[in-house]
């Protein structure tokens, strides 16, 4: 089992950055396909970005290719997610999780078992 903890969320202004972690406890983060998810208020949570255990394979929403930034670091058990040329409809609680799965689902939240509490992003207009 694992526990996933996000951190870096706040607020900042259209066109800015921000960069969000995700710690993982124990010894086996290395394991796990980990991904971020996001929800706004009123709609579903939706996929934002994947990354594979060893970190070679990436994927992402087509919301936030080519603005965010998906890696980890297993060596400190974290994940990141660097958000550039933020956008007012960026603004969500983003999530990160973890799968032991083969990869089948990887865009849904039903193929990830771990999930952490959540960071609040706010992109002001």
């Amino acid at each position: 089992q694992v526990q996933l903890v996000e951190s870096g969320g706040g607020l900042v202004q259209a066109g800015g950055s921000l960069r969000l972690s995700c710690a993982a406890s124990g010894r086996t983060f290395s394991t796990y396909r980990m991904g971020w998810f996001r929800q706004a208020p009123g709609k579903e949570r939706e996929f934002v970005a994947a990354i594979s255990r060893g970190g070679s394979v990436t994927d992402y929403a087509y919301s936030v290719k080519g603005r965010f930034t998906i890696s980890r670091d297993n060596t400190k058990n974290t994940m990141y997610l660097q958000m550039n040329s933020l956008k007012p409809e960026d603004t969500a609680v983003y999530y990160c999780a973890a799968s032991t799965g083969a990869g089948d689902y990887y865009s849904e939240s039903r193929g990830y078992s771990y999930w952490g509490q959540g960071t609040q992003v706010t992109v002001s207009s």
